[in-house]
């Protein structure tokens, strides 16, 4: 399975260059008709976004090796965590495909796949500061950006599919639902700054986008900065002080 885990991290990082266009394939934001770009929803985080891939791809290889050196804590984690690595990769190719009604269902159950993971680090704590900060700050940080990606996906797929009505009101709730689970997963984990981060990340530049962007909407942008926000100081106030002194990251 260690093997596996680096494979696994070596195919999402193709991947990865093959969504940006870098090399061969398309940018995600041009892909499958431009669904995914900065204009195409009013919770299409802007941009610069996306720039947080890098730090999660660092964290993919850094896990890589890390794992073959680490404790027995990683025998539970490694098969989710490969799987994540894979959905990943598998998403990107859906978009490059232009398949975007299959991309819901891989985000879906990359999600859920994450929250296991999620799960599994929270029952079993880390071996050690390095160990806190490749496992659970980098699983922490995809935890929290696919949260907000999901919610930008379905939304893109159902403007796709000519569900257009109530667009405001439909972003200001799934802003709200994302802000629950920002708050969820901080209390279940007495205060992961990891998924808070990532969670935070996307709402602030989904608000940026409304706010400062060419897609204009107050409503949204100001519900998306609350958002960030609540997630942030309700994480900042339910952390323990156990947790404190253990890591930075989780």
């Amino acid at each position: 399975m260690k093997v596996g885990i680096l494979v696994s991290a070596i195919v999402a990082v193709v991947g990865s260059f093959i969504g940006s266009g870098a090399w061969v394939g398309t940018p995600i934001a041009e892909a499958a008709g431009g669904a995914l770009s900065a204009t195409s929803t009013l919770v299409a985080p802007s941009g610069p976004a996306f720039s947080i891939w890098s730090v999660i791809y660092v964290g993919f290889v850094a896990y890589a090796i890390w794992q073959f050196f680490a404790g027995p804590r990683q025998e539970t984690l490694r098969g989710p965590i490969a799987l994540s690595m894979i959905l990943n990769a598998v998403w990107i190719l859906s978009i490059q495909l232009d398949q975007l009604w299959l991309s819901v269902p891989i985000i879906v159950l990359l999600l859920v796949v994450l929250v296991r993971v999620f799960v599994s680090t929270q029952a079993i704590r880390p071996e050690s500061r390095l160990d806190a900060v490749v496992t659970d700050g980098t699983m922490g940080l995809y935890l929290g950006w696919v949260c907000v990606a999901t919610i930008a996906n379905v939304t893109a797929f159902l403007v796709d599919f000519g569900i257009e009505g109530w667009a405001t009101v439909w972003a200001v709730v799934v802003l709200v639902v994302a802000a629950v689970v920002g708050v969820g997963l901080a209390t279940y984990s007495r205060g992961a700054i990891a998924p808070a981060l990532g969670i935070a990340w996307g709402l602030m530049w989904i608000a940026q986008g409304r706010l400062a962007g060419d897609l204009d909407n107050a409503t949204v942008g100001w519900t998306a900065v609350a958002a960030a926000l609540v997630v942030g100081v309700y994480t900042a106030v339910v952390r323990t002080p156990a947790r404190r002194r253990t890591t930075v990251s989780g």
